[in-house]
């Protein structure tokens, strides 16, 4: 008979117990993330602004305390706008901001959607 929790017991067969502790300590080291959810809602902004000839080019960066979606007229250049998710800021200015190249923050807030409203037309580029 084979023993399939092998790695949930003890040599002499008792069950290993795992104080909270570690445990919690093993979850703080994992980089913060993007949801799918929220990776949809930024991927459609960013297929709309491909579209329109904007951009080009993303980078995800998944950190010890935040996550960001970088975006990239060309891949060679400074990333004009990153999305940023911390955590962190949840229950205070909240968890969601676009930041411009410059380092200036164009829009905080708790839910994502709103946040991302800063991309809606106002900030096309108008060619005259």
């Amino acid at each position: 008979m084979t023993n399939h929790n092998a790695g949930a017991e003890d040599q002499d067969g008792s069950a290993i117990v795992i104080p909270f502790g570690e445990v919690r300590r093993e979850k703080a080291d994992l980089p913060i993330t993007f949801h799918r959810r929220e990776l949809d809602q930024i991927l459609k902004i960013y297929s709309e602004m491909v579209g329109a000839g904007e951009w080009r080019d993303y980078a995800i960066d998944h950190l010890r305390d935040r996550a960001v979606f970088s975006v990239f007229r060309r891949a060679s250049e400074v990333a004009l706008y990153q999305i940023i998710k911390t955590p962190a800021l949840a229950r205070k200015q909240g968890a969601y901001s676009v930041v411009a190249a410059s380092g200036l923050v164009l829009k905080r807030g708790h839910e994502l959607d709103r946040v991302l409203t800063v991309f809606d037309k106002a900030l096309k580029l108008v060619r005259a």
